[in-house]
């Protein structure tokens, strides 16, 4: 069992992802065993979108059976199988954690033998969005694949290439080459989904092949940790390891949502990203391979009630800045700490989980329009989008003050940082790197992760990190007061020879 505290964000995804959110524990829907967005004109993306696809003939209100749909899209979702180079941790070692740990030691039993790096295979799922064999799936599925092998309905396999990938939303394509037209499911309207809709998941859960399962959309727009554009539709469909990267279908076959996380302990609670999410991202993954998002440069928050009354303001809406990126575009176009965005490229903003997914789906360079309220005046800005950097170009950027003896690489706190890893921190210090087999590694610290202390006094700078390291009376053993999201663990790093 995991005794740490997990960080609600996406974290290391070897098939299945604990998360933390409201007390709860998450995992993403995948199956392993051992052994700013825009669209961009591309000729691929224009065959995704052609026909013919399959759709069932939507039947009535409450459905007499499920059989129509099945048979018809079933021939539409396919197995994913992926080989990994991945590390054991078992007991009686100290390696990092995995996050499937538990089915590795209540399903074979741990040996303390197996080596610290072995190969590991998993099992998703996918569906075919092209006749032509491009493939939707979650990124989590597919992330550090050796080797992906995809299994149609029919039991013909086929090797897969990884054409794209996006941590931040676990979306992936795939590519295969079969010698004919495959079947291809339609994308529907995600945003046309109602509470109390009937859906249909259809996916390979423990690697049981083509399983239909039914329920109804629970909730919409859940945010549950797993990242900064978290919109998740919530379903009672059973959703089950190795469901993950398989298709939710509404009534009428249309693909609204692709299956993601799951609540072991809860009955019937699964999540799916909604296929709204999805189709602007598809073209440039398969042009370019990743994702470009438009960046403000803000840190935002909620207005709470209690806020609303200390702020002096009438109601909740907006989302509040707590701060301005120097040199940011948000510094260029005039914002302020303490004003009140309520609108934002002619769309309202509820709340401030409202804004970060408009502002990554502006292309870059393109002047916005944000209303604000300041002082109890509304007003209107124009600000130029900048572009929001990946974590590599970051990490490049990044100090890497200690990582050569403890495996660490750090950045100090700033908006940007905060955003691109899904941090909220009054002070520390943000592990953007962690080097393989090092120290740091091995106990467990993750991407994300801030440091507030080390060995028991405050940090907020690179500069406290390595004044508290050089005053350490063990040269060879550090403890680290940890952030991950919302809770707070101690962490001991150690030298070993």
């Amino acid at each position: 069992m995991e005794h740490h505290v997990s960080k609600p964000g996406i974290i290391k995804r070897y098939g299945v992802k604990k998360i933390l959110a409201a007390g709860l524990p998450f995992f993403v829907a995948g199956f392993f065993i051992a052994s700013g967005i825009h669209g961009i004109n591309s000729s691929v993306a224009g065959s995704i979108n052609e026909g013919p696809h399959l759709t069932a003939s939507e039947p009535s209100t409450i459905p007499g059976s499920f059989a129509n749909l099945a048979d018809t899209m079933s021939p539409t979702v396919v197995n994913v199988r992926v080989t990994k180079i991945t590390q054991a941790d078992f007991p009686g070692h100290n390696f990092q954690q995995q996050p499937f740990d538990d089915f590795f030691n209540r399903f074979f039993g741990g040996s303390p033998e197996m080596p610290k790096n072995f190969r590991a295979q998993g099992a998703g799922s996918g569906v075919i969005i092209s006749k032509d064999g491009y493939i939707l799936t979650n990124n989590h599925v597919v992330e550090n694949a050796q080797e992906v092998t995809v299994t149609l309905a029919d039991k013909h396999e086929y090797k897969a290439e990884i054409i794209g990938r996006d941590p931040k939303t676990d979306l992936a394509v795939l590519k295969i080459n079969a010698d004919k037209d495959l079947p291809s499911a339609e994308l529907g309207d995600s945003e046309s989904l109602k509470v109390g809709d009937w859906v249909v998941a259809i996916g390979n859960p423990f690697g049981l092949s083509q399983t239909v399962t039914s329920g109804i959309v629970s909730a919409k727009g859940r945010v549950i940790g797993a990242g900064p554009y978290d919109d998740f539709i919530q379903t009672d469909a059973s959703i089950n390891p190795g469901n993950s990267g398989g298709p939710l279908f509404n009534l009428k076959g249309e693909v609204i949502g692709i299956n993601t996380a799951i609540i072991p302990q809860g009955q019937g609670i699964g999540f799916a990203i909604p296929v709204n999410t999805a189709k602007p991202l598809i073209p440039q993954l398969v042009d370019h391979g990743s994702i470009t998002r438009g960046y403000l440069g803000v840190s935002i928050q909620s207005i709470t009630p209690d806020l609303a009354e200390a702020l002096g303001i009438d109601n909740s809406q907006g989302a509040l800045i707590a701060d301005v990126a120097p040199g940011s575009p948000a510094e260029k176009g005039g914002l302020l700490r303490g004003d009140i965005i309520t609108g934002f490229n002619g769309t309202s903003i509820e709340d401030s989980h409202d804004l970060p997914v408009k502002v990554a789906a502006v292309p870059v360079g393109e002047e916005v329009t944000v209303k604000i309220v300041r002082d109890g005046q509304e007003k209107e800005l124009a600000v130029k989008v900048g572009k929001l950097e990946s974590t590599p170009e970051l990490l490049g950027n990044a100090s890497d003050h200690g990582q050569g003896r403890w495996g660490l690489q750090l950045h100090e706190l700033n908006p940007q940082v905060e955003q691109q890893l899904g941090i909220d921190a009054e002070t520390g210090v943000a592990v953007v790197g962690v080097e393989p087999g090092s120290a740091a590694d091995e106990a467990g610290i993750r991407q994300g992760d801030v440091i507030i202390e080390v060995n028991k006094k405050p940090v907020s700078t690179i500069d406290d990190v390595k004044e508290r390291i050089s005053q350490s009376t063990n040269k060879d053993r550090l403890l680290l007061l940890v952030q991950r999201q919302d809770g707070k663990m101690y962490i001991p790093l150690e030298q070993h020879g």
